[in-house]
């Protein structure tokens, strides 16, 4: 696996920023240093289990603690019976309650998996006896957890920010008129979130404050919502999660177990420690729902578009408030002068839906992508021609410019790197001995997103330079490049710098989604330590007892520390000795950085191109990725190792959507039976094959002053349609559900697919 950065001549010098240096929170995470939120250091602590329904509808007829009860060690046992009231509160984003439903308020079931009780003991064993003991009766009543017959549909208007039913011109005249027409469905399963830390929440009341250890990535949203549910104020609830074992979007939002944990530990008096199983899982922190994308591509014969058509259906918790906008990229991505873009969700008796790796993004772009490797061959074009040929410079959906656009780049870096001019166009024309050879590629992108953020730098008379904010490190590198940043303003050494985040008494920040927490904390950052360097630059030139009295501030630079006359490097002062000449103990600066005017006069995308290489042994009947390489133009790279790790993430995330993962619920109960590691399968070491990302890199100045736009998310998008394509062109059967498993090439249906 290897990493290319292309600079080109006219960047920004760097220093620290944009090295590939070793994260500095390794060392503590593979010692154990580190603490997850299940290993806080809470005394006295009690363990919560929780049991959950096993009907889809209905109600509970009947609960027997006995067992339970007699079980050494159990304390409580908490169900709508004797649960402390708690309102049910719609979700809004700045209290991001995932579902309208408190829990263990009422004996109604809205979904299989819902918390119908808590069992809390002295020990993590007596409590799981406990729940296991307990008898809970119901009668089940009707429910709907299929796409098909939903009793229920709504037709969303927006999706944070962005329309969801999109028209522009006549496009069902122009696909009419369009000399090439392409007309398919594609669908996409549910998918869940499988981060190696499950969800955990440890909570404990004292002197009338929550404190919470939370698997969280926003812990001042989390803040919120404690203070809402529990009706303090949040000066009165702490929210810590400095190590979060990656979240992928399931830990951005507010759950039930959270509200349990604190609620157990009211009752009890006592802290509380509540840990999801990974059954758990999948039925408790949310999950991407299932797909249904008609597209209908018009085009020209040279394969210009003249329309597309998107119609996307899907599904949401009828006590939940997400879905996945599957047509978000589709009215931006490619210049289409005729579009209809529509969505239209059902509402279900199952699960919360919730925002997992690009939601949106991710199965818009395989359905899209595929319709364009769909558009290429019915007008005998090469795919990779395709793409360029509907290139745009303007966003169709707000018509505005693009701040910085480099799709084509992404393109030509991708070819030449994958020698793409090497392919044959025939579907079965590649071949290397008994195995089949398909090259695919789509195209990438995820908006450029970034918030209000803030941090604090302090100095110390020992010269400790501290870095603080709210903000979060799933393991996508926070406290490197924030590290990095302070150590190019302060012309320091990274690994000089303390960097505190995760904490709810720290400065603003947002939930770490939406790949927008290096562009909202990075400038914050900057202009922090940019502020305590002129003041400490100001103190060092004015003190008379300063060896670098009476200079200009142009006439110091600092280095490792220490600030030097330019002229004569032996008149020097480190930075702690400053602090002490001020007087104060510490110098402290609060950077604030947050979008302006420039959110109006431009749109704001990263774009990538992804290449993938699929080989088939037909008679084994053995479909594998053995090649891929990801092309990126992201802004500027704040750390060459951690951006290639996210996309390197990000990639294997796409085999596995492609080939691998589905949630599978039986329909005769609503229930999830891929509800484990050996049955809900993700890619292995086995299934990972050579990866290259390439990064085309041009600052986006008109996006932050540092140039970044945020990496996490958009390494996903395209991978599976570059997959389905290559696969479509090395066996010449077009799979248009996910995920390609080998009975779907196999039979004579799928050989008659490809004579055709």
């Amino acid at each position: 696996m290897s990493t290319t950065i292309e600079r080109p001549a006219t960047a920004a010098p760097v220093t620290h920023v944009g090295r590939p240096l070793d994260r500095i929170d390794g060392h503590a995470k593979v010692t154990g240093a580190a603490r997850y939120a299940a290993d806080a250091p809470v005394g006295d602590v009690l363990y919560a289990v929780i049991v959950q329904s096993t009907v889809a509808g209905g109600r509970i007829a009947e609960i027997d603690e006995t067992a339970t009860r007699a079980v050494s060690g159990v304390v409580e046992v908490l169900t709508y019976r004797n649960a402390p009231k708690i309102p049910a509160f719609p979700f809004d984003f700045t209290v991001p309650f995932a579902e309208q439903l408190a829990p263990l308020q009422s004996d109604e079931i809205h979904y299989d998996g819902q918390h119908v009780a808590l069992v809390i003991a002295e020990t993590f064993e007596a409590a799981r006896e406990g729940a296991v003991l307990l008898r809970i009766t119901y009668a089940p009543g009707p429910f709907q957890a299929t796409l098909e017959g939903a009793h229920e549909t709504e037709l969303p208007d927006n999706f944070f920010g962005n329309a969801m039913q999109v028209r522009r011109a006549d496009p069902e005249a122009a696909f009419a008129a369009s000399e090439i027409t392409v007309d398919a469905t594609y669908s996409t399963p549910v998918e869940n979130h499988n981060p190696l830390e499950p969800s955990a929440t440890v909570a404990q009341w004292r002197d009338g404050e929550l404190i919470v250890h939370d698997a969280s990535q926003w812990v001042l949203g989390s803040r919120a919502a404690y203070a809402k549910a529990f009706s303090v104020d949040e000066t009165q609830v702490r929210v810590l999660a400095p190590y979060i074992g990656g979240g992928f979007g399931c830990k951005g939002f507010f759950w039930a177990h959270q509200t349990l944990a604190a609620m157990a530990a009211k009752v009890t008096g006592r802290a509380v420690k509540l840990v999801l199983s990974r059954e758990q899982m999948f039925t408790s922190v949310g999950h991407r729902s299932s797909t249904r994308q008609r597209l209908r591509l018009g085009a020209s014969r040279d394969g210009t578009l003249r329309a597309v058509l998107h119609d996307v259906q899907g599904e949401s918790a009828r006590v939940g408030a997400f879905f996945e906008p599957a047509g978000v990229v589709t009215p931006m991505l490619f210049a289409v002068p005729a579009l209809s873009v529509s969505h239209r969700v059902a509402k279900l008796d199952i699960p919360s839906t919730t925002a997992m790796r690009a939601p949106g993004e991710t199965p818009g772009t395989y359905a899209l992508g595929c319709a364009m490797d769909e558009l290429a061959y019915a007008c005998g074009l090469d795919p990779l021609e395709v793409l360029r040929r509907n290139e745009t410079e303007t966003d169709g959906e707000s018509g505005l410019p693009f701040s910085s656009r480099n799709l084509l780049a992404c393109y030509e870096r991708g070819a030449e790197a994958f020698d793409w001019s090497a392919r044959t166009h025939a579907p079965r024309s590649m071949r290397d001995g008994g195995e089949l050879i398909g090259w695919g590629v789509a195209a990438a992108t995820y908006p450029a997103m970034r918030s209000r953020g803030e941090a604090r730098v302090t100095i110390d008379a020992a010269g400790t330079i501290d870095v603080a904010s709210a903000t979060h490190d799933l393991g996508t590198g926070m406290y490197t490049i924030l590290a990095q940043i302070a150590a190019d303003a302060l012309g320091a050494d990274p690994r000089a710098i303390r960097v505190r985040i995760g904490d709810s008494a720290f400065p603003l920040a947002p939930v770490a989604g939406g790949s927008m927490s290096s562009a909202s904390i990075g400038p914050a950052v900057h202009a922090a330590a940019e502020r305590i360097r002129r003041e400490v630059i100001s103190i060092a030139t004015s003190a008379g007892a300063s060896p670098l009295h009476g200079l200009r501030a142009d006439e110091v630079h600092v280095v490792d520390g220490i600030l030097r006359a330019k002229d004569d490097p032996a008149r020097a002062i480190a930075y702690a000795d400053v602090v002490r000449l001020g007087g104060s103990g510490a110098l402290e600066a609060l950077g604030v950085a947050e979008p302006g005017k420039e959110q109006e006069e431009y749109s704001f995308h990263s774009f990538g191109a992804q290449f993938v290489e699929v080989r088939y042994d037909e008679e084994l009947a053995r479909l594998r990725v053995s090649r891929a390489l990801g092309v990126f133009d992201c802004g500027r790279v704040l750390n060459a190792k951690t951006a290639r790790s996210q996309m390197i993430g990000g990639i294997v995330w796409g085999i596995g959507m492609a080939l691998l993962e589905e949630t599978v619920r039986d329909d005769r109960y609503g229930a999830v039976v891929t509800n484990n590691l050996a049955d809900y399968h993700v890619p292995v070491n086995a299934d990972v094959p050579a990866i290259d990302v390439l990064f085309v890199e041009e600052p986006d100045l008109k996006f932050t002053a540092l140039g970044a736009r945020g990496m996490g998310e958009i390494g996903i998008t395209g991978v599976a349609a570059a997959i389905a394509n290559a696969v479509y062109h090395a066996t010449g059967v077009r799979v248009r559900d996910l995920p390609i498993v080998p009975e779907k090439l196999l039979g004579g249906a799928a050989q008659a697919a490809w004579r055709k």
